[in-house]
C-alpha cells in the first residue's frame, strides 16, 4: 500500500498526536458524563494552558538550552503551568457560563449558546492581549532521535508526550476509580437527582469535574505548543479533532476517549500518506461523519450520564 515503506514513522508520530487528542478529549468526556452537554469552550481552555506554559518557561528559560535534570524539571514545570492555566479557566467558565443557567433550569440550547459566546470572548481576548502572531515555547530539552523502531526514529518530543500523557491518564484513572471525587463524578453521571438525595453536592462535583478536564486540556496545550507554538487560534482545530476522538471512542467513556484519540491520530497520519498533508483535517472530520452515520455511540459507546 501507499504507506508501506514509511508505516512505522507514520504510526509513531500518529500515536504522539493521538495522545494529545486524548488528553483534550477527556475534558469533553468528563463534562458530558456529569452534564450530558458538550463544552464547546474547551478549545479555549486548551489555548489558555498553552499560553500559561509559554509565559512561565519564557521567563525562566529565555534563550538558554537546559540539559539533563534541568530539562526534566522544566518539562514538569511546563505541564504544571499549562494544567494550572487550563484548570483556572475551566473553573471560571463553569461558574460564569454554566452554573447560572443550571440554577435557572435553562433549556439545553442556552448552554450551547453560552459556551459558544464564552469561547469567542476568550478567543478574541487572547488575540487582543497576547497578539495575533504565533510564539514559540522555549524548548526545555534538545529534540533528537533517541532510538529507532523498525527503522522509524523515536524523538525526544514523542517520548515526552508519551510519558507525560500516560502518567496523567493513570492519575485520572485512580482519581475516578478510588477517590471521593471520583465516586461523586460516577454518582452524578449515573443519576444526578438520586446522588443529590444521597448527600452529593452536585454543584461542587460539576465544578471539580470542569477543573479536572481543564487540567488535562491545559497540559495538552503545553505539549502541543512545544511543537507547533502557541497562538490565540491554536485551540480550534485540535479541539475539534479531540471532540471527534471522544465521539469515535464513545462520548462519556473515559477509556473510549483515549482509544478514539489514538485511532484518530494514526488514521489521519496513514491517510495523508496516501493523499497529501492538506487532506489531514478532511480525513479527521470525515471519520467523525462516518462514525455518526454508522455507529453514533462510538467504539466503546456507553451512555454514562443524565442531565444534572
Amino acid at each position: 500500500m501507499c504507506f508501506t515503506q514509511n508505516f512505522w514513522n507514520l504510526f509513531i508520530s500518529g500515536i504522539a498526536n493521538g495522545l494529545v487528542y486524548a488528553l483534550i478529549a477527556l475534558g469533553y468526556t468528563l463534562v458530558y458524563g456529569v452534564l450530558q452537554l458538550i463544552n464547546f469552550a474547551h478549545s479555549e481552555v486548551f489555548m489558555s494552558g498553552g499560553f500559561a506554559s509559554y509565559f512561565i518557561l519564557n521567563a525562566l528559560i529565555g534563550s538558554s538550552q537546559p540539559h539533563g535534570l534541568a530539562s526534566v524539571g522544566f518539562v514538569v514545570l511546563g505541564i504544571v503551568a499549562g494544567a494550572t492555566g487550563g484548570g483556572i479557566v475551566a473553573f471560571l467558565l463553569e461558574r460564569v457560563a454554566y452554573r447560572p443557567l443550571r440554577r435557572r433550569n435553562a433549556p439545553r440550547l442556552a448552554f450551547l449558546i453560552s459556551a459558544i459566546g464564552a469561547s469567542y470572548f476568550m478567543y478574541n481576548l487572547a488575540g487582543k492581549e497576547f497578539g495575533r502572531d504565533a510564539v514559540s515555547i522555549p524548548s526545555p530539552f534538545t529534540n533528537g532521535t533517541v532510538f529507532t523502531v523498525f527503522g522509524a526514529q523515536v524523538q525526544t518530543y514523542y517520548i515526552v508526550i508519551a510519558v507525560a500523557t500516560l502518567v496523567m491518564l493513570v492519575l485520572l484513572d485512580r482519581v475516578v476509580a478510588g477517590t471521593r471525587l471520583g465516586k461523586g463524578i460516577r454518582a452524578v453521571a449515573q443519576d444526578a437527582q438520586t446522588a443529590s438525595l444521597m448527600g452529593v453536592n452536585i454543584d461542587r462535583v460539576i465544578s471539580q469535574t470542569f477543573v479536572l478536564g481543564g487540567l488535562l486540556g491545559g497540559a495538552a496545550g503545553f505539549l502541543f505548543g512545544l511543537n507547533a507554538g502557541v497562538v490565540y487560534t491554536m485551540g480550534f482545530t485540535p479541539s475539534l479533532k479531540a471532540f471527534t476522538a471522544a465521539v469515535l471512542g464513545g462520548i462519556g467513556n473515559i477509556r473510549g476517549a483515549v482509544l478514539g484519540g489514538l485511532v484518530l491520530g494514526v488514521a489521519e497520519n496513514l491517510g495523508i500518506a496516501c493523499t497529501q498533508s492538506s487532506w489531514r483535517d478532511v480525513i479527521a472530520f470525515g471519520i467523525l461523519v462516518l462514525v455518526l452515520l454508522i455507529r453514533p455511540t462510538g467504539i466503546l459507546g456507553e451512555r454514562l450520564g443524565r442531565s444534572a
